[in-house]
């Protein structure tokens, strides 16, 4: 805390509450506008008063409304710059005001990231003031991320206008690239979180992006029937490659980074040479949607699932099919291959997950247990576990080399929409409908935690790299959660429903995309 709130700290409660409540009031019928002004763009006064039930935002706010009785007192209008940061100030506290109703910890987060954009000097000594804060873990923006004051829209990472669809970050965790429904995409620097680029030439959505090995070109997927290779560069297009007839709904890329492979509406899956741009392959033999491309970890074979409820497995040196597989009555949905590569998992509508051998394209086992569509699959790190995400509220844990259900793992209400798995394969996070994340224990399929605080649908979750830590998005919020004690570390509200996350390998470097386009690029402060 600062000179003000230690001072204030010391005086006995009766004067604490006495001073915050006449301070401004007596500076402004003495015509002291200089104290009242400076009192006002104090961050301690500001966190003193929030913090106290029996004042709260809301009274804050009310000491602002005193600032043209101010101007009277004092008899001048010298004092128009002050008025109009203490202005700013004020519109920042009503819009957030809901936000520290429920939780007084974001204020220096909220100031920050509605405020940042503003250069006048005294707002800038404010935030100098919120950075410092240090009395809890908290999220600092880092760029202006949040709705500012006057209902100006913010220079600033505001490229997007659309959903944000997706994000990928470069393999040393120095950029980030998002995809938007706005048709395009953006480079950031995640040193400052400033635009490096905006990637433009898609005609519509873009729906999908994936980095080279070497994290020198991104490719991205449109609804436009197009995939566009990005040179990052200098942020120009390299090739845009033209085939397909309809959405490009995914991209993978070799091991090698020398080919790019597609999925597309249009039934087919294209297979690209990076090297010219030019087309080595087009794969046709689905006759419906292709919803997912999975390569097997020696690059040789592409595993595509698509709506007409079939998988096929490709051969990548001649494009031809190797196996159809067939077993699923509904759309497959996803594909996950075992780490040695010698099986594929596909999930399906159905409410069955097949498990399949590579060798020969013959059913390994039939997973049956859930009672509608199967939304998502992982592996344990070793290959010996798969874990099954449904519509039926639960998750699965099946042997591989039985095919039996281990656990299943019931506490959830409403749709599972996906699951993570720590690095050591020991637990199993999973995001809800419901509004809750429930972390699993795999040695005993028993509920560790269940973490609740979302009011609305969790929709994506992003683990730190040391498994410590998981991040939740949901209808406005971002919370951080401690993995050894189930407890929120810390929260960040947004302005529109957060679709996306993910962490950087510093671990406390996050991105999160929301539905308007913003972009939030946040800090974990780890506070005392």
């Amino acid at each position: 805390m600062g000179k003000f709130a230690d001072k204030l700290a010391a005086q006995p409660l009766y004067f604490q509450n006495a001073y915050l409540s006449s301070a401004v009031k007596s500076q402004v019928k003495s015509g002291k506008f200089a104290e009242y002004y400076k009192l006002l763009t104090d961050f301690d006064y500001l966190e003193a008063k929030i913090k106290r039930p029996e004042f709260g935002v809301q009274a804050l706010i009310t000491d602002y409304d005193l600032i043209d009785e101010s101007k009277v007192a004092t008899h001048s209008d010298d004092n128009s710059h002050e008025v109009e940061t203490l202005k700013r100030i004020q519109g920042t506290l009503r819009l957030c005001a809901h936000i520290l109703a429920e939780d007084q910890t974001q204020l220096a987060g909220q100031l920050l990231g509605r405020l940042l954009s503003f250069p006048q000097p005294e707002i800038q000594a404010l935030l100098a003031q919120a950075k410092q804060w240090q009395d809890n873990p908290w999220l600092r923006p880092l760029t202006p991320s949040l709705t500012p004051p006057g209902g100006r829209l913010l220079r600033t990472l505001t490229g997007h206008n659309h959903w944000v669809n997706a994000l990928a970050l470069t393999p040393d965790g120095k950029r980030v690239i998002s995809a938007s429904s706005d048709r395009t995409l953006k480079v950031w620097d995640l040193a400052d979180g400033k635009e490096v680029f905006t990637l433009t030439g898609d005609s519509s959505s873009v729906t999908a992006v994936a980095l080279t090995p070497d994290g020198k070109r991104v490719i991205s997927a449109s609804d436009d029937s197009t995939i566009i290779v990005w040179d990052l560069a200098d942020g120009k297009e390299v090739f845009t490659l033209t085939g397909h007839s309809n959405s490009v709904n995914a991209v993978a890329l070799t091991p090698d980074g020398k080919r790019v492979i597609s999925a597309s509406d249009d039934s087919t899956i294209i297979v690209w040479d990076l090297a010219d741009g030019k087309e080595v392959f087009t794969l046709t033999g689905h006759s419906n949607s292709v919803n997912a491309v999975a390569l097997t970890p020696d690059g040789k074979r592409v595993i595509s699932a698509s709506d007409d409820s079939t998988i096929i497995v490709w051969d990548l040196a001649d494009g031809k099919e190797v196996f159809t597989l067939t077993g699923h009555s509904n759309s497959v949905n996803a594909v996950a291959l075992t780490p040695d590569g010698k099986r594929v998992i596909s999930a399906s509508d159905d409410s069955t997950i097949i498990v399949w051998d590579l060798a020969d394209g013959k059913e390994v086992f039939t997973l049956t247990g859930h009672s509608n569509s199967v939304n998502a699959v992982a592996l344990t790190p070793d290959g010996k576990r798969v874990i099954s995400a449904s519509d039926d509220s639960t998750i699965i844990v099946w042997d591989l080399a039985d095919g039996k259900e281990v656990f299943t793992l019931t506490g959830h209400s409403n749709s599972v929409n996906a699951v993570a798995l720590t690095p050591d394969g020991k637990r199993v996070i999973s995001a809800s409908d419901d509004s809750t994340i429930i972390v699993w224990d795999l040695a005993d399929g028993k509920e560790v935690f269940t973490l609740t605080g979302h009011n609305h649908w969790v929709n994506a979750l992003a683990l730190t790299p040391d498994g410590k830590r998981v991040i939740s998005a949901s209808y406005g919020t971002l919370k951080v959660w401690d993995l050894a004690d189930g407890k929120v570390i810390t929260n960040f509200t947004a302005d529109n429903s957060v679709y996306c996350c993910a962490v950087a390998p510093d671990g406390m470097t996050i991105t999160a995309g929301d539905s308007s386009g913003q972009i939030h690029f946040l800090q974990l402060e780890a506070g005392l």
